[in-house]
């Protein structure tokens, strides 16, 4: 190969390879307290994992309150709450239709003192459930969402 088209090749790959991370956010739900506290994970949709309610920021929304939107439509979550700090963050790799994956940084925000409703817009497309931080920590596939989940 030559110089010339392996720095052309270079010039046009390279952006791809360095491009910066998406964002989205993400609810950590949680209830009870000391040795009785539990988190909720839904299974996503194409996969059947275990995860948090997330998704893409929304326009008219802090990040927190996206979060909160994206919690009602997958889980079913009600709160009362207004504080919905960010506890962390952690980053993974979303394939999107066309098989291309895309890295995503994750910011996760807290949802106490929550509620769940049987009826809800994904309902019909998720499983939720609660379980304990160790618990959710092993059935999770990100190691840095594990770790945060570990430190409740």
């Amino acid at each position: 190969m030559t110089n010339v088209f392996k720095n052309a090749l270079s010039s046009v790959l390279s952006p791809f390879w360095r491009r910066p991370s998406w964002l989205q956010v993400a609810a950590l739900c949680v209830r009870g307290e000391g040795k009785q506290r539990q988190v909720l994970l839904i299974t996503s949709r194409d996969t059947g994992r275990w995860v948090l309610p997330k998704g893409w920021p929304i326009d008219g929304m802090n990040a927190g309150e996206a979060a909160l939107q994206e919690a009602w439509e997958e889980a079913g979550v009600k709160t009362t709450a207004s504080n919905h700090s960010q506890i962390g963050s952690y980053t993974y790799s979303k394939r999107l239709d066309a098989g291309l994956e895309i890295p995503v940084n994750v910011q996760v925000y807290s949802a106490e003192d929550v509620k769940l409703v049987d009826e809800f817009p994904e309902a019909d497309e998720r499983t939720r459930k609660w379980f304990s931080p160790k618990e959710a920590a092993n059935l999770v596939h990100e190691p840095e969402l594990r770790d945060l989940l570990r430190q409740i």
